[in-house]
């Protein structure tokens, strides 16, 4: 069985899956083409409309049968809401995906980071990758209810729409969905102001705007000032990732952190030519000025630590207005430039923070080392290059054979992977909430450890720790 975590993604078998998402919360789930959207009522499955083809909702489990998905079906998103409308799902417990097979064998289970002021979770889609489909973990959240879900999905919905069916209404209004925080690897500065004014998606003019980037920077820097953290600089590179992923958005008249062309805004970033060590997003519709768009990050504790990072040096803001609809769409990049001494640092801090860990168990300290360092390193690079995610790369290489390949003469080896996460404290935690990964980590025959990480692929940061004894 596979543990996820945010932007991980996993391969199905074939035949019919049971999704299931135990607790006081109710399932629902969009049916989707490649652009992102649905074609209409019939493929939003909720519990007022219970059933589409290939797709059926019985309480928390959703069945997919993806062979009978309706023509042209590419993706499945599984949502998940309180089961008492408005309830932010900070008040409850975190809701955990579970994947089976028809005769109840488990393939994946996906717990997200504990939700705050959101009401509604993007908790998972199953999407098609040629004539096979994968799962990927997503964790992605709503303030504004199943609404705001349908409207970014191209469903036209009345502002009570979730106490009933969603049903032809007014205009999409302004929406605050939570922001997606991501994560981590290589970076490069210019700190320089440029311009941070809207493009229009589809052609036709962008709405006026008179505002000034130093507007954004100093809202920006006064926040961070106020919680204690250092001034971040604009570097053009990360605005023109911004503003390439903010059109995306708009093109598709949705809020992902992959665009319907499939890139995700970590992969933009490096291809706009920063190698970043950490990085952290804001994907936001509504706010009309950065002022504005500055105070909606500050309304929430996860949106608010992502703005008050204090290890992000440099940011990137885009706005971009979907022509059709006049909505804006805005991306916020926040990072911290790559260095080899940055990665040293940080490959340091996962082995130091892994040993603490085992010394509170009473087991020997982890040393340091080479061969496996250079395994770790290159699995995550490789998973990023070839965009993967998995213990056997594509291949057919396994854990033992790239470290026996590095020089390493350990004769047992264990790996753990991860990807998503920003910073040390929060990957290590994350292992240590799993409990295979946990297994390695207080496993007491090993004495090394190789630590690499990577970033820059489509879920932002991949991490490995290599294991010998």
């Amino acid at each position: 069985m596979s543990e996820l975590v945010p932007g991980g993604n996993t391969p199905l078998p074939g035949g019919v899956l049971s999704l299931t998402v135990p607790g006081p919360f109710d399932v629902s789930a969009l049916v989707t083409d490649t652009d992102g959207r649905v074609r209409g009522d019939a493929d939003f499955v909720f519990y007022n409309q219970t059933a589409a083809p290939g797709v059926r909702l019985d309480g928390d489990r959703l069945r997919v049968d993806p062979a009978r998905l309706r023509p042209g079906a590419d993706r499945v998103t599984v949502v998940v809401s309180p089961a008492e409308p408005g309830t932010p799902l900070g008040r409850l417990p975190s809701p955990a995906l579970l994947v089976s097979t028809a005769d109840g064998r488990e393939v994946a289970r996906f717990t997200p980071p504990r939700p705050q002021a959101e009401t509604v979770l993007l908790l998972a889609e199953l999407y098609r990758r040629g004539p096979a489909w994968k799962l990927r973990a997503l964790g992605q959240g709503y303030a504004d209810g199943l609404a705001g879900v349908a409207r970014d999905f191209g469903i036209e919905v009345t502002e009570d729409a979730e106490a009933g069916p969603p049903a032809p209404g007014t205009p999409p209004a302004a929406r605050r969905p939570a922001d997606a925080v991501g994560a981590a690897a290589p970076g490069g500065r210019t700190p320089t102001l440029p311009d941070l004014g809207p493009i229009a998606a589809g052609g036709g003019p962008p709405p006026a705007d008179r505002s000034d980037p130093r507007e954004f920077l100093h809202a920006v820097n006064s926040a961070r000032a106020a919680a204690g953290s250092p001034p971040v600089a604009l570097d053009p590179r990360l605005v023109s990732a911004a503003r390439a992923h903010a059109a995306g958005m708009a093109a598709g008249g949705l809020l992902s952190a992959e665009s319907p062309d499939g890139v995700s805004v970590y992969q933009r970033v490096v291809s706009a030519g920063y190698a970043y060590l950490t990085v952290g997003e804001h994907l936001v519709s509504g706010p009309r000025d950065p002022s504005a768009f500055v105070d909606y990050c500050l309304s929430g504790e996860r949106s608010r630590s992502t703005l008050c990072d204090p290890g992000f040096e440099e940011a990137g803001l885009a706005r971009v207005a979907d022509a059709r609809s006049g909505e804006v769409y805005w991306t916020a990049l926040w990072a911290r430039p790559f260095s080899p001494a940055g990665l040293e640092r940080t490959t340091r801090e996962v082995l130091a923070l892994t040993n603490r860990e085992r010394a509170a168990h009473g087991l020997p300290q982890l040393s340091p080392d080479g061969p496996l360092t250079a395994a770790a390193q290159g699995h995550s690079a490789d998973m990023v290059a070839r965009d993967f995610y998995a213990h056997t790369s594509p291949d057919g290489r396994a854990p033992w054979d790239r470290a026996a390949a590095a020089g390493s003469r350990h004769r047992t080896v264990g790996e753990n992977i991860a990807c998503g996460q920003r910073s040390p404290a929060e990957v290590v935690l994350g292992w240590m909430n799993s409990p295979g990964h946990r297994a390695n980590i207080l496993t007491p025959e090993f004495t090394h450890l190789g630590v690499g990480l990577a970033g820059g692929g489509r879920a932002g940061t991949y991490w490995t720790q290599l294991f010998g004894g």
